[in-house]
């Protein structure tokens, strides 16, 4: 029988199942709830088949399986095509492919769609918990191939031989990870709901948006600096300028967008690299003001910095930034006149604040000083917890609720400026950052979301002020948990009473901060400096191609000389067997070339019938241990005949 046909044995098929369950299981967090309950109904009943010997479900069953599942597919994803509905479609046809195996090849075919799913999990998650994870898997699905070669073979040995092939292969991969040349994004392209999951700041405000941010942990980006860390007021991470406002939610005008900086920058600059999370969006953050562009990177007319691109990876990027810089002292009638706009009809008890602002006072300085007052003397509550506002969303919030988040603030604040005719806009961003004591990085991450103003000012140009730092200083001098109300939902590690739990963090995020820079991040420029530090100064593909052949040759070679070298080492019961047959030769009953232990043992036992007792005995015995499951009292027993065999 073709050894492909071969019906699966129970040890195999529990090995299948383990497999797939192994290769499943990182994906459970991220396919809906109605896939995940029917693969593991699925793998269920395929545990129950092979517990209680049952055959594989009929054609018809399973047809119907697939078309139910490419149902609910089209229904969660409104599409076939994609990276999710891709995963959900092969979770469903492996899960089928298990209730349906009866033979060997089908084994195969399990073991291959299982290494495309565990290959499916990097979509999701790159982290270290999910490769380790998924090295288990590839190391439980090789063993699974290896059981269909051997079913005799018991689990350690299984997984002692799967673990000793991914070993001797290592060595192989870590030169085409090393040398292979590098390029900028993935080899293939990835659809476009690759990246859906992904979060961050949005282009647009409205309140409440940046508080609900503000309650995730999440890492935005990461900075290192190469000397000391600025003030934590100078900590302003300029992110999307917001200029209009329709009464209830403020987005960005239509900009311009260059390669240059578009105002002159003078004196010394502070320098820093940025290690960006990524987060589906084309903007980069920097320290207010950016003095010099990254690589690949665009600056629009109100300062924001831009990638060409969405940010779909991990990217990192070193920059100059000057915290005193101020900018737009000459700026254009059409930018100062759509930040004096604001929508006729709204916030009525606003408008006229802002007016009587302005009838009082010619001098903007001084209408900016009475605002800063009027926030101040407002006396108005900070929280993430803020009630619901209704149209007029600014009066609400500065003389009915009086409770808000920096949303509110810069939102409240820039619309009185512009009551008061004062050109002002909202800009959002990062404030602040952590710095873990374990690498010195400086860790920014969504909680530290927030919104301040930018305030026109004739012969300086634009001028940050920040109301909420006015009001309370404890936001910008220390961190959001200082300047909420106690008991105010936080974060779970930024919480005081889980100091133990945030020292762990750090570490964590310290080796995970290692793991992005030297492994996931190890892009072409990384590349291009660890083979400038091994001396290829300029590599081609050429010099490339020639190092990679001659390391790839000194790892056969030096793999080769390993087999060699086992294949030299006898294991126990061949040396014993060998020590029989020298005896047998100094009789003159040497074995030939061509034969196996029962054939010599036949041999011997027609030329010294005395001995045909004890030689069958002996090669019976020394059958099982060298090629058979033998127990270790076989052994024992082989080496007790040999020691008293007398020819």
């Amino acid at each position: 029988m073709n050894p492909a046909k071969r019906p699966l044995d129970r040890v195999q098929s529990w090995w299948l199942l383990g497999a797939t369950t192994v290769a499943f299981l990182p994906l459970v967090t991220d396919l809906p709830l109605w896939l995940v309950a029917g693969a593991a109904a699925g793998l269920g009943l395929r545990a129950w088949q092979i517990a209680l010997r049952q055959p594989p479900l009929s054609r018809w069953v399973l047809s119907t399986a697939v078309a139910a599942g490419a149902v609910g597919i089209v229904a969660q994803y409104h599409t076939l095509f994609g990276q999710n509905p891709g995963v959900a479609s092969l979770v469903l046809l492996l899960t089928l492919k298990q209730l349906e195996s009866g033979a060997r090849r089908d084994g195969t075919a399990i073991v291959l769609l299982c290494y495309f799913l565990v290959l499916t999990s990097l979509f999701y998650s790159q982290s270290i918990p999910q490769a380790v994870a998924l090295l288990g898997a590839v190391v439980a699905t090789t063993a699974a191939l290896i059981c269909l070669a051997d079913s005799r073979l018991p689990p350690p040995r299984l997984l002692r031989l799967a673990g000793l092939m991914l070993a001797q292969a290592a060595p192989f991969l870590l030169i085409l990870f090393v040398l292979f040349p590098r390029v900028s994004g993935p080899l293939w392209g990835l659809p476009r709901d690759a990246f859906s999951a992904l979060s961050g700041l949005s282009d647009s405000m409205s309140p409440g948006s940046i508080g609900r941010l503000t309650l995730s942990d999440a890492i935005a980006f990461r900075a290192r600096f190469g000397g000391a860390l600025p003030p934590r007021d100078q900590l302003y991470w300029r992110g999307p300028v917001l200029t209009l406002f329709d009464g209830t939610t403020w987005r960005p005008a239509t900009f311009t967008m260059g390669n240059r900086l578009p105002y002159a920058v003078q004196g010394d600059s502070l320098g820093y690299e940025v290690t960006l999370e990524p987060h589906n969006k084309p903007w980069l953050f920097a320290l207010e003001l950016p003095a010099s562009l990254p690589a690949n990177s665009l600056i629009a007319s109100d300062y924001q910095l831009l990638a060409r691109e969405a940010v779909t990876q991990r990217r990192r990027y070193e920059i100059l930034s000057q915290p005193a810089l101020r900018a737009g002292a000459f700026e254009s009638r059409r930018v100062l006149a759509l930040a004096t706009t604001v929508p006729a009809r709204s916030n009525p008890r606003t408008q006229e604040l802002g007016r009587s602002w302005r009838t009082r006072h010619a001098d903007n300085d001084a209408i900016l000083r009475e605002a800063l007052a009027f926030f101040v003397g407002q006396e108005l509550a900070y929280t993430l917890e803020p009630p619901l506002l209704g149209e007029d969303s600014v009066d609400e919030f500065l003389f009915d609720t009086r409770r808000g988040f920096c949303e509110h603030f810069a939102g409240a604040f820039v619309f009185a400026m512009r009551s008061a005719g004062v050109p002002a806009r909202v800009v959002t961003g990062y404030q602040g950052g952590e710095i873990n004591p374990v690498d010195g990085d400086l860790t920014v991450r969504q909680s530290d979301a927030h919104a301040w103003a930018e305030v026109w000012l004739e012969g300086r140009g634009w001028t940050r002020v920040d109301p909420t730092a006015a009001s309370f200083p404890k936001r910008i001098e220390q961190n959001l948990a200082a300047a909420v109300p106690a008991g105010s939902p936080l974060p779970l590690l930024m919480r005081r009473e889980l100091s133990w739990l945030r020292d762990l963090r750090f570490r964590w995020e310290a080796a995970g901060n290692h793991w992005n820079q030297w492994v996931l991040g190890y892009n072409p420029q990384r590349q291009r400096d660890l083979l400038a530090r091994l001396g290829m100064r300029a590599p081609d593909w050429r010099s490339m191609t020639t190092t990679l052949a001659a390391c790839g040759a000194v790892l056969v070679c030096g793999l080769t000389l390993w087999a060699l070298n086992q294949r030299r080492r006898l294991d126990p019961g061949q040396a014993l067997w060998l020590r029989l047959t020298r005896r047998l030769a100094r009789r003159g009953l040497p074995p030939r070339r061509w034969e196996g232990p029962l054939a010599y043992a036949e041999r011997i036992a027609a030329a010294r019938p005395e001995l045909s007792a004890a030689i069958r005995e002996i090669a019976a015995s020394y059958g099982q241990v060298r090629y058979g499951v033998a127990p270790a009292a076989e052994f024992e027993r082989l080496r007790t005949r040999i020691a008293a065999f007398h020819p």
